[in-house]
């Protein structure tokens, strides 16, 4: 995957979207990841790949200060005539590279990011950049299961996925060697597909 390959990918992506990734199961983890999830309007939160802002739908946004980007231009469309009027600063950005200042955020979220950028440590880093010391970094993904590694069947099909704009392969654990200095993992949840996608949540060191 790369950016130019992901622009083209996310302009067919953003009218069927939601039909996938906003109903049934994935809606049932989406709730589940926000529902112990208590915001404050003091902390500044960051929503990272926002989307069509179908985790936006699940918090109480115009009660709080929320920036919310993501590199496509289609799918910030949508986002924007959904929240039309509300205090949601959206804004056009790519995760791996953001214009905001160090230790600028109190929480990041990144829901279904690391498996769509064409560098997931490289947008984990700057997830971490970004937030304050102590800060809360919330991820919903799917990584490779722990301790198994890729079956021959996923091996044969990643190619085609990644085509799709998204990548079955990555490593979590491998994400967190790189980055352990930094980081303390504070929650490690299976959420859905026996343990494939996590609720994951990082403290800064």
């Amino acid at each position: 995957m790369n950016n130019r390959w992901n622009e083209l990918i996310y302009k067919i992506w953003p009218p069927i979207y939601d039909k996938f990734f906003n109903t049934g199961i994935f809606l049932k983890a989406r709730k589940e990841i926000f529902r112990k999830t208590d915001f404050v309007n003091e902390q500044k939160i960051l929503f990272v790949g926002v989307g069509t802002g179908a985790d936006l739908e699940l918090v109480e946004h115009n009660e709080l200060d929320i920036t919310a980007i993501d590199s496509s231009d289609d799918m910030l469309k949508k986002a924007r005539a959904k929240f039309k009027g509300s205090t949601v600063q959206f804004l056009r950005m790519d995760a791996q590279d953001m214009n905001f200042s160090d230790r600028h955020f109190d929480v990041v979220i990144g829901s279904l990011v690391l498996s769509v950028v064409p560098d997931a440590d490289k947008c984990l880093k700057e997830m971490l950049r970004v937030l304050k010391p102590n800060g809360e970094i919330i991820i919903f993904d799917k990584f490779i299961q722990k301790d198994k590694g890729l079956s021959p069947f996923k091996k044969a099909i990643r190619p085609l996925i990644k085509l799709l704009g998204t990548d079955i392969g990555i490593d979590f654990e491998k994400l967190y060697r790189k980055n352990k200095y930094v980081l303390t993992v504070k929650e490690d949840s299976p959420i859905m597909f026996n343990g494939m996608y996590r609720k994951i949540i990082i403290s800064k060191i």
